[in-house]
């Protein structure tokens, strides 16, 4: 693909002139040649980064072929490509230094179902559970189940031959193929499916393009049918890359040319549309949660598990489970998980049970529950307890648990982390106790730690060895490590890529395969991809091509990582150790991360993208001389710095395109604390924006948001002579033309009277006498925009015992920081935290009522002050408050209505989470309170208000927040929120405090 400058220069010529052609023919995608598009597809959820030269966004069948055929002509023919779907393969399959066609973005459809028949049709880019969604209230599922589930798609499962839980009952993708739609290098289109062996022998004798590749695919694998059934391990997990096996049925009596293509990871053709069957839904499932004194416990019994007759055995170590103890993941499972205090589990199985049959599956859960038991009492076998669990929705947490385990080790402690590259291998189930116990040896004699779970029921567990990548000697342990495990898997009669395919592991093909197989596997990729023009290097490469294949050693990432600042990865270590995982992909409306990626479907607007363009920006100014200070100076002491950013070659493009990214972040803090490794793209947006400012300069719209705090004062006091005018259409019109922003909320008219607060008064007042006051601490949103908050507030206290005192109002910084006025932040920080240490020395609890601001001064202040300036002082949310507060007091008369309280997206991802203590307080008084899952309303601040933000904002309301404010009584805690209900429905939802207090 060009060694040197100018044959990289040159390349660069012919993909544009290639672009320019593909869009002159017709094409109805789109091609993205950006810096930001190509960086954002440089990486997978692997440790490697490839630049490609372009990406294609393909809309149609037609749109695929049309790129294809184009690349047949003249210099075109030098070009490669690389099929990608949802990017979440952990050896960098989908990544290429040719050019990218995704199908990801725009390939969603799900064609065609037939449930007499028991099939669906669908196209490449469908997710996994998109697709299982659609089925579900159709009674069917599509089997194979990955911890990608929510971001993979079809076509990624059928080029990975992906599979994961239960896959010793349901098999791998390749085994629920019925057909495929490809197109293969030149743009011919393939259509594939089982046929018996005398039609296929027919198309083989005849002189075509089809003919062509029957032949020699047969010839390969009927010639060699002893030597593969020797080579070809005896494991559900047969993942081979062409897997030479199973084309053929045992009797030979049938052919699939699917099963070729299925695992070839796009080296041999792009798979456009599969036709797939589907299977009923069991109606009854229960979970045996085991836990265990270690791992190695956990590993040895998993055989009796298996022989329970289970449908899977997954398996997690202390590693895993202590880093879900940490993440809010674990709320949702801690009453299934959690063992009794005397307890300490270090490894867990978990057991599931499946069927049409309730009675069966009570017999089997019976029988191992009585051995269990056994046991227990004997203290044998390492068994420690273990729990059951038959509700599908909890069930479904757990294994949410497990599946963000993968994710989860990203965010161990230190600059080494579990990484990816010997994690997936395959072992006969009965020997995997003891390949474990050797593997562990081999990574201990290295001194690595490391974390495993897996699918022991299939032989396979996914061992992640810490290594910091950045540091060249730990770099090169990853070629001596895989080869020691490639021999090792050998050893056990097991596969070094069980389940995640070669990628850059194609190096050790050969040694799998054997000179004589691997040689039939070269004819294959030859007669469908003799150019050597998709996925080159992964697999293998045709006859008569000597292209090296892909190593476990490069293209790394760390050789980008290393280059940047260490002051930016010390103070941005939250953003810059994102991993790859792709969580922030999940398709769900009703997930909260991340806003902006669910409506544009851009990976750039997502927390991984957006990771990857500031890590690359701070490397790239790095590069060009620029010091970028340490976060808490950049907010404060500027002068001290060179600030000024550089706009040197590719920074001139890229800058703009961080900010249209960044741009498009709705700040709502999800990905914070949702995010496995808890990428915080907040806080990197601020600091991004500090510095693009101070080069480029603030429109007006900037300076007004950013100071509304210190504005609102005296807005407020004019606010009978302003409301008529916001509320106009008139000034609306100016206000969306002058400032870009609309549909503004009107101010409070009136300010409750609380108790005015007086420090010396209060201090000189007992403990007791302090115990029956709370301080309010007044944010600007609540105070200004809804007074009657307050006034809800101090009646609510009241009726509990209490006096309410009213702080007097201080910025909180939140739309300072929001903007990047970092230094202006900064000094709102140190005056507002100064004064709330003050108060708290009252030794009177402080509340505040909108917890997206309360949030603020544990998060954003923490990092730009020191110790000293920020103090220990501590706000109270509200519903932190009221369930330490005896609410006996509070008679409430009968609420027959049903209510639904719809949570801020910043407050329910935070450790802070309101849903469930809103339901407990609910439930205390007598009120039942339904609190579903729901995405963001779409404001998340001043975003809903812009007006380039409009239809962004308005698609995600619709697509989690309309239904249930048309459907039902609803309260919201978040005040954007009630904004957003207010401005859509024309009514607003009150608080839970508002609520409460209505009916006293």
């Amino acid at each position: 693909m060009g060694q040197d400058k100018k044959a990289s220069v040159d390349l660069a010529e012919v993909v544009k002139r290639y672009v320019d052609a593909l869009k002159a023919s017709g094409f109805e995608g789109e091609v993205d040649t950006s810096y930001s598009t190509t960086l954002v597809h440089s990486t997978d959820n692997s440790i490697y980064q490839q630049f490609p030269q372009a990406v294609i966004f393909a809309k149609s069948n037609d749109d695929i072929q049309k790129a294809l055929l184009l690349s047949e002509q003249g210099e075109f023919r030098q070009l490669c490509f690389g099929p990608r779907g949802g990017g979440t393969g952990t050896n960098g399959q989908s990544l290429t230094g040719g050019i990218v066609l995704d199908l990801s973005r725009y390939m969603r459809q799900i064609l065609e179902v037939n449930t007499e028949e028991k099939w669906v049709r669908v196209q490449g880019g469908v997710i996994k559970d998109q697709l299982n969604d659609f089925l579900r209230p159709l009674g069917f599922f599509f089997a194979p189940d990955l911890s990608t589930s929510n971001r993979a798609t079809v076509g990624g499962m059928v080029n990975t031959d992906a599979s994961g839980q239960g896959s010793l009952v349901y098999g791998k993708t390749s085994d629920h193929l019925l057909a495929l739609k490809c197109f293969l290098a030149d743009g011919y289109e393939l259509d594939t499916y089982k046929m018996p062996m005398q039609a296929a022998q027919k198309i083989a004798s005849q002189d075509s393009r089809k003919g062509h590749i029957f032949r020699d695919v047969i010839n390969s694998c009927v010639e060699n049918r002893g030597k593969i059934l020797d080579v070809f391990p005896k494991l559900n997990r047969f993942l081979t890359g062409y897997d030479l096996k199973n084309v053929l049925s045992d009797n030979i009596e049938t052919f699939d040319l699917s099963r070729i293509i299925a695992g070839s990871e796009g080296s041999l053709a792009v798979v456009a549309e599969a036709k797939l069957n589907i299977l009923p839904i069991e109606p009854y499932k229960t979970l045996v949660n085991i836990n265990y004194d270690n791992f190695d416990s956990a590993l040895r019994h998993s055989p009796f598990l298996v022989s329970a007759r289970s449908t899977s055995v997954e398996t997690v170590d202390s590693k895993v489970l202590n880093l879900a103890r940490e993440d809010m993941i674990w709320r949702s499972v801690a009453d299934f998980l959690d063992t009794p205090a005397d307890i300490v589990s270090d490894g867990l199985n978990m057991v599931e049970f499946n069927g049409n049959n309730e009675s069966d599956i009570n017999t089997k859960v019976a029988a191992l529950t009585d051995k269990l038991d056994a046991l227990i009492d004997s203290k044998a076998a390492g068994v420690l307890s273990y729990s059951i669990t038959t509700n599908k929705t909890d069930i479904l947490k757990i294994y949410a648990m497990r599946k963000k385990a993968v994710g989860l080790l990203g965010n161990t402690k230190g600059a080494q982390k579990p990484v990816a590259f010997v994690e997936d291998t395959a072992v006969p189930p009965e020997h995997l106790a003891d390949f474990i116990t050797e593997f562990r040896a081999l990574l201990d004699a290295h001194d690595l730690s490391y974390g495993m779970f897996g699918h022991v029921d299939a032989g396979v567990l996914h061992v992640r060895p810490a290594l910091d990548l950045c540091d060249d000697k730990q770099q090169a342990m990853l070629k001596p490590i895989s080869d020691k495990v490639s021999k090792l898997t050998k050893k056990y009669g097991g596969l070094f890529w069980g389940e995640h395919g070669k990628g850059f592991r194609s190096e050790y093909g050969p040694d799998f395969f054997g000179p004589e197989l691997f040689l039939e596997l070269r004819k294959i990729k030859t007669v469908f991809d003799k150019g050597n023009k998709l996925n080159p290097g992964k697999i293998c490469m045709p006859l008569e091509d000597d292209t090296t294949l892909a190593g476990v050693e490069g293209p790394l990432r760390a050789r980008y990582d290393q280059l940047v600042p260490i002051n930016i990865k010390t103070s941005f270590q939250d953003t810059l150790n994102c991993n790859g995982n792709g969580l922030c992909f999940n398709y769900n409306e009703n997930a909260q991360m991340c806003p902006s990626y669910k409506v544009t479907k851009d990976r750039r607007d997502s927390p991984k993208g957006r990771a990857m363009l500031f890590k690359e920006w701070a490397r790239l100014q790095a590069a060009q001389g620029v010091e970028l200070p340490v976060q808490q100076s950049a907010y404060f002491d500027v002068e001290k710095y060179q600030v000024e950013i550089s706009e040197a070659g590719e920074l001139a493009q890229l800058n703009h395109e961080v900010k249209r990214a960044m741009d498009a972040c709705l700040a709502c803090k999800a990905c914070s604390t949702a995010c496995p490794v808890k990428v915080d793209i907040p806080n990197s947006r601020a600091y991004f924006l500090h510095f693009y400012h101070q080069k480029y300069g603030r429109a007006l719209k900037d300076h007004v948001v950013g100071n509304i705090e210190k504005l609102l004062p005296s807005m407020s006091r004019g606010a009978s002579l302003l409301n008529p005018m916001i509320g106009s259409n008139f000034v609306n019109k100016l206000s969306q033309w002058f400032l870009g922003y609309q549909d503004l909320p009107l101010l409070s008219t009136q300010q409750p009277e609380g108790i005015k607060y007086n420090y010396d008064a209060l201090s000189k007042l007992s403990q007791s006498q302090k115990d029956d006051h709370v301080l309010v601490v007044l944010d600007p949103f609540t105070w200004f925009y809804e007074a009657e908050l307050i006034s809800a507030t101090i009646k609510l206290t009241g009726k509990l015992g209490k006096k309410a005192v009213l702080l007097p109002y201080h910025e909180n910084g939140k739309t300072q920081h929001v903007k990047g006025f970092l230094h202006e932040f900064k000094a709102t920080a140190k005056a507002t935290s100064a004064f709330l240490q003050h108060a708290a020395s009252l030794n009177i609890p402080m509340i505040g009522l909108d917890s997206a601001l309360v949030f603020v001064y544990d998060d954003e202040y923490r990092k730009v002050l020191s110790e000293t300036e920020r103090g220990n002082f501590h706000v109270l949310t509200i519903h932190e408050w009221l369930q330490r507060q005896d609410l006996s007091a509070l008679e409430l008369p009968s609420v027959a209505e049903s209510i639904t309280l719809l949570a801020h997206c910043t407050e329910e991802t935070n450790a802070r989470a309101a849903s469930a203590t809103w339901k407990n307080i609910f439930n205390t008084l007598g009120i039942q309170l339904d609190a579903p899952n729901v995405g963001c309303c779409g404001m998340a601040g001043t975003f809903g208000h812009e007006s380039k933000n409009q239809a962004a904002s308005h698609s995600l309301y619709n697509a989690s927040w309309q239904s249930h404010v048309q459907s039902s009584k609803v309260i919201a805690t978040g005040f954007s929120c009630r904004s957003q209900v207010k401005r859509f429905e024309g009514h607003k939802p009150q608080h839970p405090v508002e609520f409460i207090a209505h009916y006293l």
